[in-house]
């Protein structure tokens, strides 16, 4: 099958859905960890037909059937559970699957990215409004907003120069991936009374031995992960690029679980809290 009749397949398959109008109660994809955390605090799972591979929590929505992850999903995959509603956080793809979903008969919703106080009560309007409760997202937004206000007032408080962070994505190869500018870790770490250690340059880029320990960071952060993605704190202080830094020196790193570092919804004032804790302990 090439090109034209798999688009011609998929749409075809779209068209014979209903309407959202007309659907039945679980009518709705949830593509983003983000977007499904916000759909079940707005107590709307019941719509859900499916969720994407990076929608862990709450840990009840990993029973729910699973297309695929978010940057590499398949149109027919998302099409075949005949949703009426896919709403995705920004960054899906890839482009080409993304464009076959908007031209199909589905109402296709792409909630806009951020990692700030202001992008998140904008995330959560935009899953209200596509599941058609805007008042439940403006009780979840007030509430969420006031939270937040709380966890940064606490962040800002800390005493003396902030410390300096480097957010480590992975360090596979004995290669350090991190954050620079621009990113949910660079986002995080200034909402939590820190610096990125990295900026330099913008996204998430490997670095080279002589830049990483020029960084000069005081902690790294890096997200908790198991298996091939996971480094012990001796792997990780044995590599020659951090050997030097005061991270080393004074073994410290924190691990936090990647969706409520970096999810940037209803849980982050929690996420700062936490944070802001690790980096400044009593």
């Amino acid at each position: 099958m090439d090109r034209r009749d798999f688009i011609a397949l998929s749409l075809a398959l779209a068209a014979t859905q209903p309407s959202r109008a007309l659907a039945a109660a679980q009518d709705t994809i949830a593509i983003g960890g983000d977007v499904t955390e916000i759909v079940y605090a707005l107590e709307q799972q019941h719509r859900l037909l499916a969720r994407d591979a990076t929608s862990t929590y709450p840990p009840e929505a990993q029973a729910l059937p699973d297309v695929g992850y978010m940057r590499r999903l398949s149109a027919e995959g998302v099409l075949s559970f005949a949703p009426s509603l896919i709403i995705s956080a920004e960054g899906a793809g890839p482009p080409e699957v993304i464009d076959i979903l908007r031209a199909a008969s589905v109402d296709y919703v792409e909630v806009p990215d951020g990692y700030d106080a202001e992008a998140i009560t904008a995330k959560i309007t935009a899953v209200g409004e596509a599941l058609d409760v805007p008042d439940a997202a403006q009780a979840l937004a007030d509430q969420t907003a006031a939270a937040l206000d709380t966890a940064l007032a606490r962040a800002s408080e800390t005493n003396g120069t902030p410390k300096r962070v480097m957010f480590i994505l992975s360090t596979q190869g004995g290669r350090i991936m991190a954050s620079g500018t621009g990113t949910g870790a660079d986002g995080i770490i200034g909402m939590a009374g820190g610096t990125n250690a990295i900026s330099q340059f913008e996204g998430y880029k490997p670095l080279s031995d002589e830049a990483a320990s020029a960084a000069a960071p005081d902690v790294i952060l890096m997200m908790d992960r198991s298996g091939d993605h996971a480094s012990t704190d001796e792997e990780l202080f044995s590599l020659p690029a951090l050997q030097a830094t005061p991270a080393a020196q004074n073994r410290s790193v924190v691990r936090m679980d990647g969706l409520f570092l970096l999810g940037f919804g209803p849980r982050t004032a929690g996420a700062v809290t936490a944070l802001n804790r690790a980096l400044y302990p009593a």
